[in-house]
């Protein structure tokens, strides 16, 4: 049977029907597809593909000229990209305007304009990305994706994200760490957990979590926080599929154990980054600031080594993190639980325990003389960037000795708070 055709009279009558009317905004964008190139078929069709499909306006994603976007500035590097601001002069769709019969538009916006670097013909991690990104959109505090555009002198394709004012994870504790009270520090685990907790229900795993990658307009605000650069992301299907090259890419402090010696990423390799990523939160130090990211600290990582948690830290939170952190895959908890454990603890944080945790912690915070996290130094060669790792003859990850025991002893002891326990905290040191 022939494709129906929506005429423009049954137009206004379905668009008055839902928000986003589906079957009528679809025409509408089929009908604009001549209107615009992007000089790549493929690109072509996997935008086309997107607006044909989608159900809602976050879900929508445009060929945009370069030439619409302006004061374009550097403002970011990574280990594979780099990050430009912009303001978008139409801004994102929003919906049709029937009686203009045009599309309703945002109008100006801040955006970035993401470039991997090298990308002038189209590979499968940019396509990897883009596929990521829509998946997500919309969905889990995961950042918006606009479009695609191309810069008309180096020829490389970029991606247009929403803009994150507040910066990222990292940037705002290395600025504002000491002013950051422990019910701020519990509201970004849980919402980290929340948000994760959806991206795993997509089958997709991060692969590359840390806090260059943890975005927010508003630290100082609860908004929710966004998690972002799905670059080396894979859906799970894809995970395990077999690769002749096992050299892994990411930032070591924050890859699991079982992945340095040549394991799949997976949902729990997910979590064991999150432990390092709670660590820096309460902390306001990167992991293993102090050494060299190389194969000796690889090595010392597969054998148990682990930094130092500090004593007053909430028994609640150094729980997470230690379980979390744990070698052995299958004793690691799923972002569904630590979101139901974490959502709980913020429900009842006036009165119940871990209140009293937080507000001892606060005190001893109080009485510090010195502010010793913002007089770290960084090791000039630990590297927080992602990049290409490839370290071969490393150990079967293990614990450090002791650690099971003392995990049981810390969960046993939960709602107790002993002050006479806080050494045996202390049991990681770099």
């Amino acid at each position: 049977m022939p494709e129906h055709t929506i005429s423009d009279q049954e137009m206004p009558k379905l668009c008055h029907k839902s928000w986003w009317c589906k079957p009528c905004y679809s025409t509408h964008f089929k009908n604009g597809f001549d209107k615009w190139k992007s000089g790549n078929d493929t690109i072509d069709k996997f935008i086309q593909g997107a607006q044909l499909n989608a159900d809602d306006s976050d879900k929508v994603i445009e060929w945009i000229p370069y030439d619409r976007t302006q004061y374009i500035k550097q403002i970011a590097k990574g280990g594979y990209a780099t990050i430009y601001y912009a303001e978008w002069v139409d801004g994102y769709i929003q919906y049709w305007d029937i009686e203009n019969q045009k599309w309703k538009r945002k109008g100006q916006i801040e955006v970035v304009l993401k470039k991997f670097d090298g990308t002038v013909d189209i590979n499968e991690s940019f396509l990897n990305e883009l596929t990521i990104h829509l998946r997500t959109n919309g969905k889990y505090s995961s950042s918006s994706f606009y479009g695609i555009t191309k810069d008309p002198e180096t020829h490389e394709y970029m991606m247009v994200l929403k803009y994150f004012k507040g910066g990222s994870l990292r940037n705002y504790l290395n600025k504002n760490f000491n002013n950051i009270d422990w019910n701020y520090k519990l509201y970004y685990l849980k919402d980290l957990t929340y948000g994760f907790k959806g991206i795993h229900k997509l089958d997709i795993v991060h692969c590359d979590f840390h806090p260059g990658n943890i975005l927010s307009s508003n630290f100082e605000h609860l908004y929710g926080i966004d998690i972002s650069d799905f670059g080396l992301s894979k859906l799970i299907i894809e995970s395990k599929k077999k690769s002749p090259n096992k050299t892994i890419s990411g930032v070591l402090p924050y890859i699991a154990p079982e992945v340095l010696i040549g394991g799949e990423y997976t949902k729990a390799a997910d979590v064991y980054s999150f432990a390092f990523v709670a660590y820096e939160i309460i902390t306001g130090l990167p992991p293993y600031h102090d050494v060299p990211h190389d194969k000796d600290l690889a090595f010392k990582i597969c054998c148990g080594f682990r930094p130092k948690i500090p004593f007053h830290t909430p028994k609640l939170i150094t729980q997470i993190i230690m379980r979390c952190w744990d070698a052995r895959i299958t004793q690691r908890p799923t972002f569904e639980e630590l979101d139901q454990e974490l959502d709980k603890h913020w429900d009842d944080k006036n009165s119940n325990e871990i209140s009293i945790q937080i507000k001892e912690a606060e005190e001893f915070s109080k009485n510090q003389t010195t502010t010793t996290p913002r007089n770290y130094k960084t090791h000039p060669r630990a590297i927080y960037t992602s990049r290409l790792l490839n370290f071969s003859n490393l150990p079967k990850p293990k614990n450090k000795e002791n650690f099971e025991k003392k995990l049981e002893e810390l969960t046993k002891s939960f709602y107790q708070i002993n002050a006479s326990d806080d050494d045996d905290l202390d049991m990681f040191d770099l």
